[in-house]
């Protein structure tokens, strides 16, 4: 396939001015294709040669301004239009195209649960045209009127109004003028509940077989959804810009959600079928709040070109966790992006595919897919924070509201951002955004404390790095009534980096934290005496955002040698059964047993880590046993059964179907405890069989897929291997979950000859069935647990010889500099 480049895209906006598309879906025809019929309407400013992209299973006729073309001209995916002259034309394409398994163009998806069939469209970056004909890049905006016919019974969502024309026909409305790649339409027997709010139509959607699971959380989804869409009207001056707001929770869906303007398509994981924390919540509202920003930053205005993603992604980021914070319940959600997403961002930002938060150029749409990354969400929204901060909120929403004022319905750049940010304040933002978008790496801050003659202190702060930075400083004493487990906050200073001159402090604190509150995107250091409070006393600090900072601190010293592996367990095994934030208490559990235990302590220390893990998880479940603390409980079993390394007790939850006081295992722990019992050789083929009977669902199939890759017997392993890697007949998750149930730590000896052989059916795989498989085959069916020379080495042989499809490269590059960095935390 050939991927449109930059200076191809600039040299077709300059040529061509696109009004209008008439598309006509036929979904009735068959299980693998559906009939596409396309009429474009668009100018050219020129005489001139250009293209159309399109990638169909048949390609039956073309009609420029009523001549017909030679179909057998498409290259690929391009439809040679020659000898356009200059004014007005109209092209006709009438093609078959393929549905997709894989999350892509218009994947198609029958519910195991009943049967029914669901079909919904992801058309981002060039899977537009998978479903349609188009001039498929993000600055050639277009109103899009669309009909679909669909077997009858059915409901057809758009990004607008639809219409029911009987007979199975449906017709949504104009759309305004919106890029290519937002049109979407989701199709199928949906479950719909409806309401209106400011006069605007609200829909919520899913299969009908969670139709139970959404009508119990229809009220919380109605309710963020009113909430955000209040506070973004207090915060922007331009009105939401669409003719309704539907939100459809989607199967087998590969993002957490996409902005398509109108119909907003989500993981439907997001409907919750088995008992969650309030930290899950929180997350699910956060990701309504950062789509929903993303219909003024991303849909009323867009990007020019695929090199300013950030401006799309950062943006929503941003304004999803504050807005959260600002108008709804969970007014705490800065701690969980802390311990949550800001790590992913940090990670992302010291492996070699670093980028600029706003690199200079991207050449082409491929190397754009692979920059949908922890930098241009968490780091670029932890920019705009430290902005917000540097500028003040009442500047920066100025400058935003000036932005959508100047190029709504259109496509900005970011110097026009940036222009429209300097409008609206006094400072330099133009030098702020050459130091901390177009600079890579994470600035590192040390505090240095020198004491005086007459006993007070100052501070000098050493900054490894070149980004200017504002931050708070938080002085924190000994409570001496509780012997020290208690820090009291004596003063929060504002610091600017780099500093003019030492800040003095007074007497010196026990603690002295930077960067508290978490303004600023830096790692952070503890001076010796500050390392002997938080060792005492971490627990006992009065705010969890700021015990977020230091447990990020921990994180990163243990990811950086500086501090061993089991010191972090020692201090999870000290202050998590005080923890009372479940966000922390879930982050710091999710890195010591995924990366700590699995990754950075040795094959023979792992026995021990386990252990302590265990006991620790033991811990809290006792501490909640007089039910105060549903969310902490669940989040300790979780974890108690992940780290288990004897079957006995959670075989007896199992058998019993619950545990001792609480909770009864649903159908995700069940799956959970069947899946570790795998592991552990605990169970067979039979009770996974049984397991699936009980639970036939989507998810069901999932979890009896990662059951059965994960038995340790070699028969098993061969025919997960042989799924994944010698056919392409599994879907997107369940290729997911055979690669998550493939490798495990225990089974190190069973597996090591697939470890070799992953190289050369990765890349195989990966050619053949696109970037979604390629990125789960890097992702999860990369043999992460072998942290030794030999995996690294056959990684680096097959960086440099093999020919790659940049996806699975981008991967490979991220986990093999994952590989060498577990290596040497080994060391230390």
């Amino acid at each position: 396939m050939s991927v449109l480049t930059r200076d191809e895209a600039q040299t077709r906006a300059r040529l061509l001015d696109v009004q209008r598309y008439t598309i006509d879906l036929d979904l009735t025809v068959g299980d693998e294709h559906f009939d596409s019929r396309t009429v474009i309407r668009f100018t050219a400013r020129a005489d001139a040669d250009t293209f159309v992209e399109l990638k169909p299973a048949e390609l039956r006729t073309v009609v420029l301004d009523g001549q017909p073309l030679d179909p057998g001209t498409l290259e690929e995916n391009r439809l040679p239009l020659s000898g356009l002259t200059e004014g007005e034309h109209e092209l006709t394409v009438d093609a078959v195209m393929s549905y997709s398994r894989t999350g892509e163009g218009m994947h198609r998806f029958t519910d195991p649960t009943d049967g029914e069939t669901y079909l919904y469209t992801q058309l981002f970056m060039e899977d537009v045209q998978r479903v349609f004909a188009a001039f498929d890049q993000p600055d050639l905006k277009a109103v899009f009127e669309l009909t679909v016919k669909a077997p009858e019974g059915w409901t057809v969502l758009a990004n607008s109004i639809t219409e029911d024309l009987d007979e199975g026909r449906w017709r949504a409305a104009p759309t305004p003028l919106i890029s290519t790649y937002l049109v979407a339409v989701a199709a199928g027997p949906w479950h719909s509940v409806r309401t209106e709010h400011r006069g605007l139509p609200f829909g919520i959607h899913c299969r009908r077989s969670l139709a139970p699971h959404l009508d119990v959380d229809a009220d919380e989804l109605f309710e963020i959804t009113r909430q955000c869409y209040d506070r973004y009207h207090e915060k922007f001056e331009e009105p939401y810009p669409f003719d309704s707001y539907d939100q459809a929770f989607v199967p087998e869906f590969n993002a957490g959600a996409m902005e398509n303007p109108g119909l907003v398509t989500f993981r439907d994981e997001f409907v919750y079928r088995s008992a969650v924390t309030d930290t899950e919540r929180q997350t699910r509202a956060m990701v309504i709040a950062h789509e929903m920003a993303h219909m003024w930053f991303g849909d009323l205005v867009t990007l020019r070109w695929w090199d300013d993603i950030w401006l799309n992604e950062s943006f929503a980021e941003y304004m999803g966790y504050q807005t959260l914070t600002e108008a709804t319940r969970f007014s705490d959600t800065w701690t969980d992006f802390g311990v949550a997403r800001k790590p992913w961002g940090y990670d992302a930002d010291q492996r070699p595919s670093t980028h600029p938060v706003a690199p200079d150029a991207v050449d082409d749409t491929a190397s754009a897919l692979l920059n949908f990354d922890g930098i241009s969400y968490a780091k670029g929204a932890s920019a705009l924070r430290q902005l917000v901060a540097w500028l003040g909120e009442k500047d920066f929403l100025a400058g935003i509201n000036t932005h959508f004022a100047r190029h709504r319905f259109a496509n900005a750049t970011l110097a026009d951002f940036i222009d429209s940010l300097a409008s609206a304040t006094e400072r330099d933002v133009h030098a702020w955004a050459d130091a901390w978008l177009r600079t890579t790496g994470v600035d590192t801050l040390t505090p240095v404390v020198a004491r005086g003659d007459d006993g007070t202190c100052a501070l000098t702060v050493e900054h490894t790095g070149s980004r200017p930075h504002r931050i708070g400083v938080g002085l924190y004493d000994q409570d001496t009534a509780d012997e020290g487990r208690r820090l009291v906050l004596r003063e929060r200073l504002d610091l600017d980096i780099p500093q003019s001159a030492p800040q003095p402090l007074g007497k010196r604190p026990a603690l002295l934290l930077l960067n508290d509150s978490d303004l600023t995107y830096a790692k952070i250091r503890f001076d010796a005496e500050s390392f002997q409070a938080v060792r005492a006393g971490l627990s006992g600090l009065p705010d969890p955002l700021t015990r977020a900072v230091v447990w990020n601190a921990l994180r990163d010293a243990v990811r950086d040698g500086e501090l061993p592996a089991t010191a972090y367990l020692d201090a999870a095994r000290a202050h998590l059964p005080y923890e009372t934030d479940l966000a922390l208490v879930q982050g710091v559990l999710a890195f010591a047993s995924g990366q700590v235990t699995d990754r950075y302590i040795t094959t023979e220390a792992r026995p021990v880590a386990l252990a302590t893990l265990t006991d620790l998880c033991r811990d809290l479940i006792r501490r909640t046993e007089d039910g105060d603390s549903a969310g902490l409980r669940l989040i300790a079993v979780r974890h108690f059964i992940d780290v288990a390394a004897q079957p006995e007790t959670i075989a007896a939850w199992f058998a019993e179907g619950t545990v001792p006081g609480g909770p009864e295992l649903d159908p995700e722990l069940r799956w959970r405890v069947l899946g570790r019992l795998a592991v552990l050789g605990a169970t067979d083929e039979a009770a996974i069989a049984a397991e699936l009977d009980r639970d036939p669902s989507a998810t069901g199939q999932e979890g009896a897929a990662r059951c059965r890759a994960a038995l340790p017997d070699p028969e098993a392993k061969r025919r997960a291997w042989d799924a994944m890697f010698a056919g392409d007949d599994l879907s997107n998750y369940l290729f997911t979950a055979t690669a998550q149930g493939f490798w495990q730590p225990e089974q190190a000896d069973l597996v090591r000859e697939y470890v070799p052989r992953y190289y050369e059916d990765a890349v195989a795989v990966a050619a053949r069935r696109g970037p979604a498989i390629a990125v789960a085959v890097g992702r999860w069916a990369f043999p992460g647990y072998a942290v030794d020379e030999e995996n690294l080495r056959a990684g680096e042989e097959c960086l440099r010889s093999a020919d790659l499809t940049p996806a699975l490269r981008r991967r490979l590059v991220d986990e093999l500099d994952d590989l060498a960095r577990a290596l040497r935390v080994r060391e230390v």
